[in-house]
């Protein structure tokens, strides 16, 4: 399915994956600042919910499609006047239930859009994810660390794998192609849209919490992540599009607030005014015997804010209050 094009302007900006949750809010980021943007969206996890604030939008053209399958590709890389990559598989609980489908779409798009792109003049970001650092037990993640990667016999790490071998595609072509590419790394995104249906933990958590049902927190629960609000992610999104030296270079996206997932669940719960509980659940429950945790994630953005000035503004507790309001 296609929605008609947009009426002629500058040259439009392709996302692919813009009816996903980070995507769609990047789509309307774009739109409101004056862009032109196509979006190419298979809906394997995305959908036109999403995109249904904007979907008449004179500017904006939806092609319901997976990057391989689009026969306009070509053209549509040709005369964009940028290419955002955000088509992914997401959520652990996914990874893990179809490592196959993992591996095998995540290089096989890529290169496809990759090959397009590169016959055109636009430059590309690309959205890799936290999962490259892998087991690292580093205090904070710079993007020029060594990664280690957990053993293949544990699903969870086709992730990361596929997710590093794209970016080192996305590198390559920059060198020996002279595409211009920029890499973010996303750690934990969240807020309106988000569904905890893939096993992502804040929507998961919240709406238990309205419900005033139990929390289920897995593992000892000391686990801890950093959360970043959608809105600061599409700012940092954005302002490396138009930052010219951030071509060839990787970028961490994400919070600097560090929070154990038990006391993620305690403040879900006070800030929601909820009666609810909290269970400790092994992993086994959700996963597969033997599912392999990071015990910590957090990022470093120093290199982000030298780059653009920036920093995440977005509270964990406003970030709480505004997911919340927008679920049913």
């Amino acid at each position: 399915m296609t929605i008609p094009p947009p009426t002629s302007g500058s040259r439009p900006i392709l996302v692919s994956g813009g009816a996903g949750f980070i995507g769609s809010h990047l789509v309307e980021h774009l739109l409101t600042a004056g862009h032109s943007v196509v979006v190419v969206d298979d809906l394997s996890t995305g959908s036109l919910e999403n995109l249904r604030q904007v979907a008449t939008h004179p500017r904006l053209r939806i092609i319901c499609s997976t990057l391989s399958a689009c026969p306009e590709l070509p053209e549509l890389a040709a005369t964009a006047g940028f290419v955002f990559h955000l088509a992914a598989t997401v959520g652990v609980e996914l990874v893990v239930k179809s490592a196959l489908q993992v591996l095998e779409s995540s290089f096989h798009e890529t290169q496809v859009l990759l090959r397009a792109v590169a016959q055109g003049s636009a430059a590309l970001l690309f959205t890799s994810s936290s999962e490259v650092y892998g087991k690292s037990d580093k205090p904070a993640f710079l993007e020029t660390d060594d990664l280690l990667i957990g053993p293949p016999s544990q699903a969870r790490w086709s992730y990361a794998c596929a997710k590093l071998t794209d970016e080192f595609l996305a590198l390559a072509y920059a060198r020996e192609k002279n595409l211009p590419v920029t890499i973010v790394r996303l750690f934990n995104t969240v807020g309106p849209r988000q569904t905890g249906r893939y096993g992502m933990v804040l929507p998961r958590f919240i709406d238990a919490a309205k419900r005033n049902q139990t929390l289920k927190v897995f593992g000892d629960g000391r686990q801890t992540r950093c959360f970043c609000y959608v809105a600061d992610v599409v700012a940092a999104l954005a302002g490396l599009q138009q930052s010219g030296v951030a071509r060839g270079g990787i970028f961490n996206i994400g919070g600097t607030e560090e929070i154990s997932m038990f006391d993620l669940a305690r403040e879900v719960i006070a800030t929601l005014n909820s009666s609810s509980r909290i269970e400790l659940l092994p992993y086994s429950e959700a996963y597969a015997p033997g599912f392999d945790d990071m015990r910590r994630r957090k990022p470093n953005v120093e290199k982000l804010q030298a780059t653009l000035g920036f920093r995440p503004a977005t509270t964990l507790r406003d970030i709480i209050l505004r997911t919340a309001a927008s679920s049913p």
